[in-house]
């Protein structure tokens, strides 16, 4: 009975909302219950003085409980959102159409709890790809040493190495993870120091050997930048091998980079079929590796490189090129003259 009759009550026009002070609101509460009170005396003159006064602060009470319900109901509304909350049910919502701090504050714990359902839901899907990610290689890797230890095929180079290659995926995994990890809390320290640009871009081609004969670099050899080497190196090593694999047989990659004033961009272009504008902001999610030539990889690379160049107070991105795919890291830098290399 006594939810029905909030219920019925919060359906009620609630006449205070316009008004933008909580002091204000309580104030006009005071003076509309001592009014309806003093109403009710002034027509109520002809009845007994006892019973005159009781009917006054009956509709006192009356009045004040009817105003009074908008200005308290979006506090209720959040405690059992709250409760609902500890039970893991983020989906509540507080009525928030007041203008005063009860209205700020409903807004604010209803921008709380998107928050909150997101990372909720995003913490489910990392989970299931986590699992999916690690079941892939286990699951070929038990296969192949079942078989090893069954007599049903022998160990050979090519089977020994298979089973390499999926304890080396598994390795990359783990690692990928334990670096987006560590990159999120901040538990990595940046080592900051100033370099040249042109020597790690070569370091980082010839980690790749599927790059050779593809990758044309166009850095300067006086360009330096004050960074972290290994993160940089992880940045610009992820955004190689992502434009090799997803290029596609026959596209070339351009790495190339530049420094505008107090910032230096790095890019790398490949001549694939590009990513559609409507995935550019999804390849940097974790396990994303959007419809491009091939799914092969993690899709933590791109993931892995945002929260690099964040971390550096830089930004990274799509850019817009005719043809294929160009990934732009902006980052930051001192107003100093590069040191000649």
């Amino acid at each position: 009975m006594r939810r029905r009759l909030r219920a019925l009550m919060d359906l009620l026009p609630r006449p205070f909302d316009p008004i933008p002070s909580l002091k204000v609101k309580v104030g006009l509460l005071l003076l509309c219950s001592g009014g309806a009170g003093l109403c009710v005396l002034w027509f109520g003159l002809g009845m007994m003085p006892p019973k005159t006064t009781a009917t006054a602060a009956v509709a006192a009470v009356v009045t004040s409980q009817v105003l009074a319900h908008g200005m308290t109901s979006p506090l209720r509304q959040m405690t059992d959102a709250a409760k609902a909350m500890a039970r893991g049910d983020y989906s509540r919502r507080v009525r928030a159409t007041a203008r005063d701090e009860v209205g700020q504050l409903a807004d604010a714990f209803n921008l709380m709890a998107a928050d909150l359902a997101a990372a909720d839901r995003q913490r489910r899907e990392v989970i299931a790809n986590v699992a999916h990610e690690l079941r892939t290689p286990v699951s070929a890797l038990r296969a192949t040493l079942e078989n090893l230890a069954d007599g049903v095929s022998d160990a050979t180079p090519a089977a020994l190495a298979e089973a390499a290659a999926q304890t080396e995926r598994l390795g990359t995994l783990v690692n990928q993870l334990l670096d987006v990890s560590r990159l999120d809390t901040g538990a990595t320290a940046l080592r900051w120091e100033r370099f040249a640009m042109r020597p790690l871009i070569e370091d980082c081609l010839a980690a790749v050997p599927e790059s050779a004969g593809r990758v044309t670099v166009a850095v300067p050899e006086a360009l330096t930048v004050h960074a972290d080497r290994e993160r940089l190196r992880q940045v610009v090593g992820n955004l190689v091998v992502n434009a090799v694999k997803h290029g596609g047989r026959g596209a070339t990659v351009r790495v190339s980079a530049w420094r505008d004033g107090v910032t230096v961009t790095i890019r790398v272009a490949d001549t694939g079929p590009g990513i559609p504008p409507g995935e550019r902001l999804r390849v940097f999610e974790r396990f994303t590796r959007g419809q491009r030539a091939t799914g092969a990889g993690t899709g933590l690379g791109l993931a892995i490189a945002k929260s690099a160049v964040e971390s550096h107070g830089g930004a990274i991105r799509i850019a817009d090129t005719p043809v294929g795919c160009a990934v732009e890291v902006v980052l930051p830098q001192s107003e100093d003259i590069d040191v000649e290399f």
